[in-house]
């Protein structure tokens, strides 16, 4: 008597993922189909949902035009998120290890500011940084972006790796150092690998942000080369004209990486979301 309300229960769960599932889905469609047409297509009334003239030149295109560099785009979107995650790991990692294991005064505190400093976003403070890069003679440079990307991504890192720090018992630790491993062995050989789902949604999210950062990349970077794509993409949007086929074209080559990067680690960041979730 029970399988069949289970069954159905089970059908219908289906059902609704697959409705909310096409309904996130549609917007990117639209996106990609519409990179795919010329212009005139895109601008028609009614619109046709499928390219009529089919035109995958616009991938080849866009990397041509007058409009912006994109090619170094590109490269300087990949660079900055790169180097900004691995800053951000490289301090991160110690930082949490710290707080987890040692009760020094002000410990609270310490995590409290870490925790304040996740309200603050670049556009708030875009003023006070470009005066700050200006007088260390580091405006419209990668080293400035990254600075601001993995500020504002550390305090994120460090409160989750935190959490995974504090859940190791100290009785791995301390039979690792009866083994004869000093602590930055214990901290690369025993503990990194017991926290790697936190490193890994530490690594995504930090990636993403950095990614995706687009009013901090506006004002510090004004070198044309050396903007990301989100400031690049920006440049076909006119007064009076937009180039919708490129901008659909770099949406969608701008999404890959995030998109290929998730696919990769899902499993692992579902892991580190959910971890410490049921005891």
């Amino acid at each position: 008597m029970t399988r069949a309300p289970a069954r159905r229960r089970r059908w219908d769960l289906s059902i609704a993922g697959a409705v909310i599932a096409v309904l996130f889905l549609l917007p990117y469609l639209a996106m990609v189909l519409g990179s795919l047409k010329p212009r005139s297509e895109i601008l028609r009334i009614p619109p046709d949902y499928l390219p009529r003239s089919w035109r995958p030149g616009n991938y080849i295109d866009m990397w041509h035009t007058p409009e912006t560099p994109l090619p170094f785009n590109m490269v300087s979107t990949l660079a900055i998120a790169v180097l900004a995650t691995v800053v951000v790991l490289g301090v991160a990692v110690p930082a949490a290890y710290y707080t987890a294991r040692q009760r020094f005064p002000g410990r609270a505190l310490f995590l409290l500011l870490v925790l304040i400093t996740q309200m603050l976003q670049p556009a708030v403070l875009v003023t006070g940084l470009v005066r700050e890069f200006l007088a260390l003679n580091a405006e419209d440079t990668w080293f400035a972006m990254i600075l601001v990307n993995a500020a504002f991504n550390l305090s994120f890192a460090v409160w989750i790796l935190h959490g995974f720090f504090a859940a190791i018992p100290k009785e791995i630790e301390e039979a690792a150092a009866l083994d004869g491993l000093n602590r930055l062995m214990i901290l690369l050989r025993v503990d990194l690998p017991l926290i790697w789902p936190g490193l890994v949604t530490a690594t995504i999210f930090t990636f993403v942000s950095s990614w995706n950062e687009y009013a901090a990349g506006l004002v510090i970077l004004t070198t044309p080369e050396n903007q990301p794509l989100s400031v690049a993409l920006t440049k076909f949007v006119g007064q009076y004209d937009t180039a919708w086929q490129y901008v659909f074209a770099i949406s969608t080559v701008g999404i890959v990486p995030v998109v290929i990067l998730f696919a990769v680690i899902e499993k692992r960041l579902v892991a580190g979301l959910t971890a410490g979730s049921v005891k």
